[in-house]
């Protein structure tokens, strides 16, 4: 015999009855994005390293400071950015305003092999890592604690300056000169003077009445003189 087999379709709901569907929601993988918290250094002071044109001497102080994790900033006191040129009597200059990046471009232009040669093309790729461009000291409107010169005559610019421009907040800075010469190689010997002379003064339990002891101490360590002067903003 045989057995024949009906198959019936699904039931369907009924027209008052349609499947509900859950509305989509976004789905969110990680929690909102934050503002990045501001960084954290080593000391409270605020330490300012100052040479004539911002490019080899207050940087490459400047590059060491920031990472060994110091509040550090940079600048110089010239009326203009110099940097060497073919000849002694034909430097290369431009305003603080012209970046690294476009001071690096000018030179390659103008003789790529001549300024790889004496460092410039590499040093000017260094700074533009720091920061964008050279910085003026008397059209800075910040604060600091110590205040580094590389030079007699800048650590006398940066006094002056501040003597003529101060009586404002009367908050005292102290500035401290470490004489170094302007080439590559006393660049960073004198960055690791710097280095050591800041941090004397951040581990001292008050910077403020040890500072001129920390800088005697410094002197005879280094066998060299440095500068000092209290100056207020």
């Amino acid at each position: 015999f045989s057995v024949t087999i009906h198959l019936s379709p699904p039931a369907s709901s009924p027209p008052d009855q349609e499947q509900k569907v859950s509305p989509k929601r976004p789905c969110r993988l990680s929690p909102p994005s934050k503002a990045a918290p501001p960084p954290k250094f080593i000391s409270d002071l605020r330490i300012a390293v100052v040479c004539s044109s911002n490019q080899n001497r207050s940087m490459e102080a400047h590059n060491l400071l920031k990472k060994r994790g110091y509040n550090v900033e940079s600048y110089g006191t010239g009326s203009c950015v110099k940097l060497p040129g073919p000849t002694f009597d034909k430097p290369n200059v431009y305003d603080f305003s012209v970046t690294y990046e476009e001071q690096r471009q000018d030179l390659k232009r103008k003789d790529a092999a001549f300024y790889t040669q004496n460092g410039l093309l590499n040093m000017l790729d260094r700074n533009r890592r720091i920061k964008a461009h050279p910085e003026k000291f008397q059209e800075c409107d910040k604060e600091f604690d110590i205040i580094v010169t590389c030079q007699e005559r800048v650590f006398d610019q940066v006094i002056e300056y501040l003597t003529s421009h101060g009586n404002t907040t009367g908050n005292i800075t102290h500035v401290i000169n470490v004489e170094i010469k302007d080439n590559h190689e006393d660049a960073t010997l004198g960055a690791f003077v710097i280095h050591d002379l800041i941090k004397e003064i951040c581990a001292a339990a008050d910077h403020e009445d040890e500072l001129e002891e920390i800088i005697e101490k410094m002197e005879s360590k280094k066998k060299q003189k440095f500068l000092y002067s209290p100056s207020f903003y």
